[in-house]
């Protein structure tokens, strides 16, 4: 499908479903829920255990084939937890899975397969242990987490930092570098001269925002229609 043919009113009844989706089931399941988030197909977002804290203005968005997983199993005694920043991204296919603590700061971005673990998951040794060595996580502001990259237990992440597609973090990345590799390391420093926009600074004013995206999508579906619509889902044509 290479245009939305919804009419605009289908289309905000839609982001309305998904926003008392997100109300009547994934809100209960957390400790807490920020105003004033945004899910994308919410029904795809899995949280297991808890607590779970989700801060203000967050946007997550799962799909079928890419779900997003939020997961606390701690070890017999003891109580994990995750709390991810107010304004952070979390996109389709993201896993966050905490024995102790997982930390994300606010503005992060958390790009599509990306995974982080405080633990082992099992012994070393004893692999019978269904934990194994945990030690929290600290992801702190503004942090971009590319494509597949994964994030181990114990590891700090700088503010501003920039992790490359497909790294694998086991040890603590600076602040203001990109960082990229197997272990990653850092490869760049950021110029300290360029000024930062963060996702905070995009989301200051949430209802400006939202009244230029709704006069983006009126504009760009002024002419769809519903026979359009519906034609366009059961007899698709080429260039639809």
């Amino acid at each position: 499908m290479l245009k939305d043919h919804r009419p605009y009113r289908i289309k905000k009844l839609h982001q309305g479903l998904q926003k008392r989706y997100a109300d009547w089931f994934v809100r209960p399941q957390l400790a807490s829920l920020g105003r004033g988030c945004t899910f994308m197909k919410p029904w795809f977002v899995e949280v297991f255990g808890g607590p779970i804290a989700i801060g203000d203005y967050c946007t997550l968005i799962a799909t079928a084939d890419a779900r997003i997983r939020l997961t606390v199993w701690s070890a017999i005694g003891e109580e994990g937890k995750i709390e991810i920043g107010n304004y952070s991204l979390i996109c389709p296919g993201v896993r966050i899975s905490a024995a102790t603590k997982i930390s994300i700061g606010e503005s992060c971005m958390l790009a599509q397969g990306v995974f982080v673990t405080d633990s082992d998951w099992h012994g070393i040794y004893d692999r019978s242990l269904p934990v194994g060595n945990t030690v929290p996580v600290r992801i702190e502001q503004n942090v971009w987490i590319g494509d597949s990259a994964i994030v181990c237990k114990g590891v700090r992440i700088g503010k501003n930092s920039i992790i490359g597609a497909g790294s694998v973090v086991s040890r603590d990345i600076p602040e203001n570098v990109i960082a990229a590799g197997n272990p990653a390391v850092a490869v760049k420093d950021l110029d300290p001269d360029i000024p930062m926009k963060t996702r905070a600074d995009w989301l200051a004013d949430p209802r400006t925002l939202a009244r230029q995206f709704e006069e983006i999508d009126r504009g760009f579906m002024k002419n769809n229609t519903w026979f359009g619509w519906l034609r366009s889902v059961f007899s698709p044509r080429r260039g639809d």
